[in-house]
């Protein structure tokens, strides 16, 4: 039986991927910081419930050790999201600090802590949430675009030296997913930029409407779960119908053009 370590499974894409492997026959280890949100887990057997906050280096160090104290561990699912938008002159010290180490540096710390498990056998594969802000870019995202395109490049350039010891690593991006994320994002912004964000909050705003855009968490999980399991020699997966358009897109006319396209749709 396998088991997957899960971080970020307090709400969301997270916590669809803790009830989808446990549905499927594995052992799961959810990691959330206020586990008093992971209780309907509790009654779940072969679900471990532990408090992580992936921005802190010696709670990472401590968790891990207890969780493969609980035996191996085959997969290690980085999740744990935060999101702030607004122009960069905007933000203040914690926020851009939060941001990067939540999204970037969390992941880049919980799978450090993990390759000597996985390189010592031989075997064991990450798999770190991206998104289509990894790979296309939107107005007044630059920090979350700056972790979600580093979560992308430094995933691929660890696929080097991870497969000298039979270990892998991939991405899954996904596109807009039907949680609460979107609307807990932080949003900051000042005086000379109000115009501007007041076209783009409205144009992601039709975007990201629940009943009609993108994606449920559940669908976003299967393609994870298809990652964990197909045994491919594939780093990058995306995620949801719209992800996979946004990427071709870009792809297709290429990165200039699509500066320009994404200005005229998002700033009029």
């Amino acid at each position: 039986m396998k088991t997957i370590f899960i971080t970020g499974t307090s709400s969301g894409l997270g916590k669809a991927a803790v009830h989808l492997f446990h549905n499927k026959g594995w052992n799961v280890i959810a990691t959330m910081r206020n586990t008093d949100k992971g209780k309907e887990f509790k009654d779940l057997e072969r679900v471990n419930v532990m408090r992580l906050d992936v921005t802190n280096p010696d709670e990472i160090e401590l968790v891990i050790k207890q969780a493969l104290a609980l035996g191996e561990i085959d997969v290690v699912l980085n999740n744990a999201a935060y999101g702030t938008i607004g122009p960069l002159e905007s933000v203040n010290e914690e926020h851009l600090l939060h941001q990067i180490n939540t999204n970037f540096l969390g992941a880049i710390r919980v799978t450090k802590a993990f390759i000597p498990h996985f390189r010592e056998r031989s075997s064991g594969l990450f798999i770190n949430v991206s998104s289509i802000g990894g790979l296309v870019t939107f107005p007044f995202d630059s920090l979350y675009h700056a972790a979600k395109w580093g979560i992308q490049g430094w995933s691929e350039a660890m696929s080097y030296e991870l497969a000298a010891f039979g270990v892998g690593i991939k991405t899954v991006a996904p596109g807009f997913i039907r949680t609460d994320f979107a609307s807990n994002m932080v949003i900051t912004t000042l005086e000379p930029y109000q115009e501007l964000m007041n076209r783009y909050l409205a144009v992601v705003s039709g975007m990201m409407n629940p009943e009609t855009s993108g994606s449920t968490a559940e669908e976003v999980a299967t393609v994870i779960y298809e990652a964990a399991t197909d045994g491919k020699d594939q780093v990058h997966y995306t995620a949801g119908a719209d992800s996979k358009e946004m990427h071709e897109r870009r792809l297709e006319i290429g990165a200039e053009a699509s500066i320009k396209e994404m200005s005229a749709v998002f700033l009029g």
